[in-house]
């Protein structure tokens, strides 16, 4: 090929970038885009989809406003089905939901469960949970003074609040409770994050699992040394945060190999630690850019400098990534998929 054929190709392919951008810029200007949350106002995930809406429309083509739409139910399922069977696939609405429901449309048996999560336009995560921790905490007058207490044959039993039956925190319990002897008793029906924040300062409840995040942006007051609780377990990482050295991780208490590999997989959706996706079946070149955006804005000093003021973790995933990580999910032992199975139905 000749160099002036070669170079009227790749003139030729930059017109068409070129007008591709144009053609998506074009669409945006001038729009509002919807965020839909799948959690009401004043929890981890809210901080988190605000300041994404905040930062996201500076990168996307033609700089559209960006809305959030809380839309709680059902541990987020409610707001996941809306983005998945729904939601306009027109590139104008992207979403939050919490970081297990990619497991939860993996292992089908939930009637209520109306997608697949392989199938949604992946933007990727805000956080892969590596600055980051899922903590039991409980309160510092609790009978519970330790998580040797917690786990001793017959010792009192940790009352510990969720939200729909369902949420992450719930499943979290019900594992703990099955493959490190955790004694735990759960009251769920409070409608968020926030109601349960309050209901552990008022003591109707002992503690509560929680993201280090949430607790950073909600309740800073929760990591003082004086503080009203005490972290007593962390989950979803293979070694214990610096924050927290005298807390053993899920895998340090693991009973035996089997309960380790159970630990090990529950704790994969956590590097997706705040998912985000558009619907699937977006018109390519504004999934790209929406995909394209999303990363372009975990750089922006703007945003990282809220972030850190704020105590969220940046720590992004791309969508490909989120994507390999959700198909090793699918991949699992059919013997470890089916705990996990039977764990949702016990809902």
């Amino acid at each position: 090929m000749s160099a002036r054929i070669l170079g009227a190709l790749v003139a030729m392919l930059a017109s068409i970038n070129v007008a591709c951008a144009d053609a998506v810029a074009d669409f945006y200007k001038g729009k509002s885009m919807q965020l839909v949350l799948g959690y009401g106002p004043g929890g981890g995930y809210d901080v988190y989809a605000r300041i994404v809406a905040r930062y996201i429309g500076k990168y996307v083509p033609g700089n559209p406003s960006v809305v959030v739409v809380n839309m709680p139910g059902a541990g987020s399922l409610r707001a996941t089905n809306f983005l998945y069977t729904t939601a306009p696939k027109d590139g104008l609405t992207i979403g939050a939901f919490a970081r297990d429901m990619p497991l939860m449309g993996i292992l089908g048996g939930n009637s209520n469960v109306q997608f697949d999560p392989r199938k949604f336009t992946w933007l990727g995560s805000a956080s892969s949970s590596a600055n980051d921790s899922y903590l039991l905490f409980a309160r510092a007058d609790a009978e519970v003074k330790s998580i040797a207490d917690a786990v001793r044959p017959g010792g009192p039993a940790l009352v510990l609040a969720g939200t729909a039956e369902g949420a992450t925190g719930n499943d979290v319990a019900v594992l703990m409770r099955d493959t490190i002897g955790l004694n735990v008793k759960i009251i769920t029906g409070y409608p968020d994050s926030g109601a349960i924040f309050l209901a552990v300062d008022r003591k109707e409840v002992d503690g509560r699992f929680v993201g280090l995040s949430a607790v950073s942006s909600s309740k800073p007051d929760w990591l003082k040394p004086d503080g009203p609780v005490r972290a007593l377990l962390q989950f979803g990482r293979t070694d214990r945060h610096k924050l927290f050295p005298d807390a053993p991780t899920a895998r340090e208490l693991a009973r035996d190999d089997r309960a380790r590999a159970l630990i090990g997989l529950a704790e994969l959706p956590y590097q997706l630690s705040r998912p985000m996706v558009a619907p699937p079946g977006l018109p390519a070149d504004r999934a790209k850019a929406l995909q394209d955006a999303f990363m372009a804005m975990q750089h922006d000093a703007e945003y990282l400098k809220e972030a850190e003021r704020l105590g969220l973790d940046v720590s992004p995933v791309d969508g490909a990534q989120a994507l390999a990580l959700i198909e090793k999910l699918a991949a699992s032992p059919k013997e470890l998929l089916d705990y996990m199975k039977k764990l949702h139905a016990e809902k």
